[in-house]
């Protein structure tokens, strides 16, 4: 269900490109934007045949494929990506993600579009060490931690400069683990280990805090960067942090999930240092194998540390400025998650 009522009228309408519009964030941004009265161009490698939007097929590695796509823009939402976190076979992680974003820039500029907006992450600012209500002052992490995080923070710190640059105004959001229905990966793949009785123990400690962003909240924070884009321009070049709001411990997140269908708690926690090692042993094995890229099972590295670190970020400057309030609450979005999967028990 979207919140359409959540967000008031808004100056900023006009042709929307989408981005990666065949994905869970961006099939629910085009419909959204369709309700909100933008003649949406939806654009992907495939066409994911959305109500009311226009297919447009682009690369994003193709620098003419995106100057094509952007003529006749007022507003392009680049949501498309690729998420990696495994170290090997990093070279299409930047050319999707850095590559991608330069000629999306490059396009905006050429093409005259006005405004350019970036959904990141926050793991731009991880460093494989507790942040706890980390707020936009955080620096880019300065050490290597996979190949998504590292070219997600050298994308946005491109898109974030070219604001005010051949008229062009940017804004990037920065959300942390999405959910909710049509998601594909996170929360459908607790639910297929918990259903196969695969799912009983976490990793690391139950202290450790994380966020979580439902997935119309964001869509939301979407919008309100776009109008505040054509109403306050100075607002231009900033990135803001998007989430619930409700840090809770991520396994404990994992156990909603679990209460929800009617399945038990997590009976214990595989300590740090034993999950780390085995998730280093699985690169290296997939490593050897050839399967360098592409989809993964979330077993790296990087998400052992990510589970076992507090990561979660204070939403005051897009409250301030954007005037986002999360209007659909941790366990209300799980409700509507598991309603939407038809994986709810009763």
């Amino acid at each position: 269900m979207a919140n359409e009522d959540s967000i008031p009228a808004s100056s900023a309408s006009g042709i929307a490109v989408v981005t990666g519009a065949a994905g869970f964030v961006g099939g629910h941004l085009c419909e959204r934007l369709v309700s909100a009265g933008y003649q949406v161009v939806a654009s992907d490698l495939r066409d994911p045949k959305l109500p009311g939007t226009r297919f447009s097929s682009c690369d994003i590695t193709d620098a003419a494929a995106c100057r094509k796509l952007a003529e006749g823009a007022d507003v392009i939402f680049h949501v498309a990506s690729m998420v990696q976190t495994r170290r090997s076979g990093a070279a299409s992680v930047w050319a999707v993600n850095l590559g991608g974003t330069r000629n999306l820039l490059a396009a905006a500029r050429e093409a005259g579009v006005r405004r350019f907006v970036y959904v990141s992450s926050a793991s731009v600012v991880y460093q494989g060490r507790d942040i706890e209500n980390g707020d936009e002052s955080l620096p880019y992490a300065a050490e290597s931690q996979a190949p998504y995080a590292d070219s997600k923070g050298v994308a946005e710190r491109e898109v974030l400069a070219a604001s005010g640059k051949a008229g062009l105004l940017t804004s990037s959001l920065r959300p942390h683990i999405i959910y909710g229905p049509g998601d594909g990966r996170f929360l459908p793949a607790i639910l297929r280990r918990a259903q196969a009785g695969a799912l009983r123990v976490g990793i690391g400690t139950h202290d450790k805090l994380s966020d979580f962003t439902y997935i119309d909240n964001l869509i939301d924070a979407l919008l309100l960067a776009d109008r505040k884009l054509v109403e306050e321009p100075a607002l231009g070049g900033r990135a803001y942090f998007i989430t619930n709001g409700e840090p809770i411990p991520f396994w404990g997140f994992v156990d909603r999930v679990l209460a929800a269908i009617g399945q038990p708690a997590l009976k214990g926690r595989v300590p740090f240092g034993i999950a780390y090692a085995a998730a280093a042993c699985a690169e290296a094995v997939n490593a050897i194998l050839g399967r360098s890229a592409g989809p993964e099972n979330g077993f790296t590295r990087f998400a052992v540390s990510y589970m076992c670190t507090h990561h979660y970020f204070s939403i005051g400057r897009a409250q301030r400025e954007l005037g986002y309030v999360p209007a659909v609450s941790i366990d209300e979005g799980i409700r509507r998650t598991i309603a939407a999967l038809g994986a709810n028990p009763a």
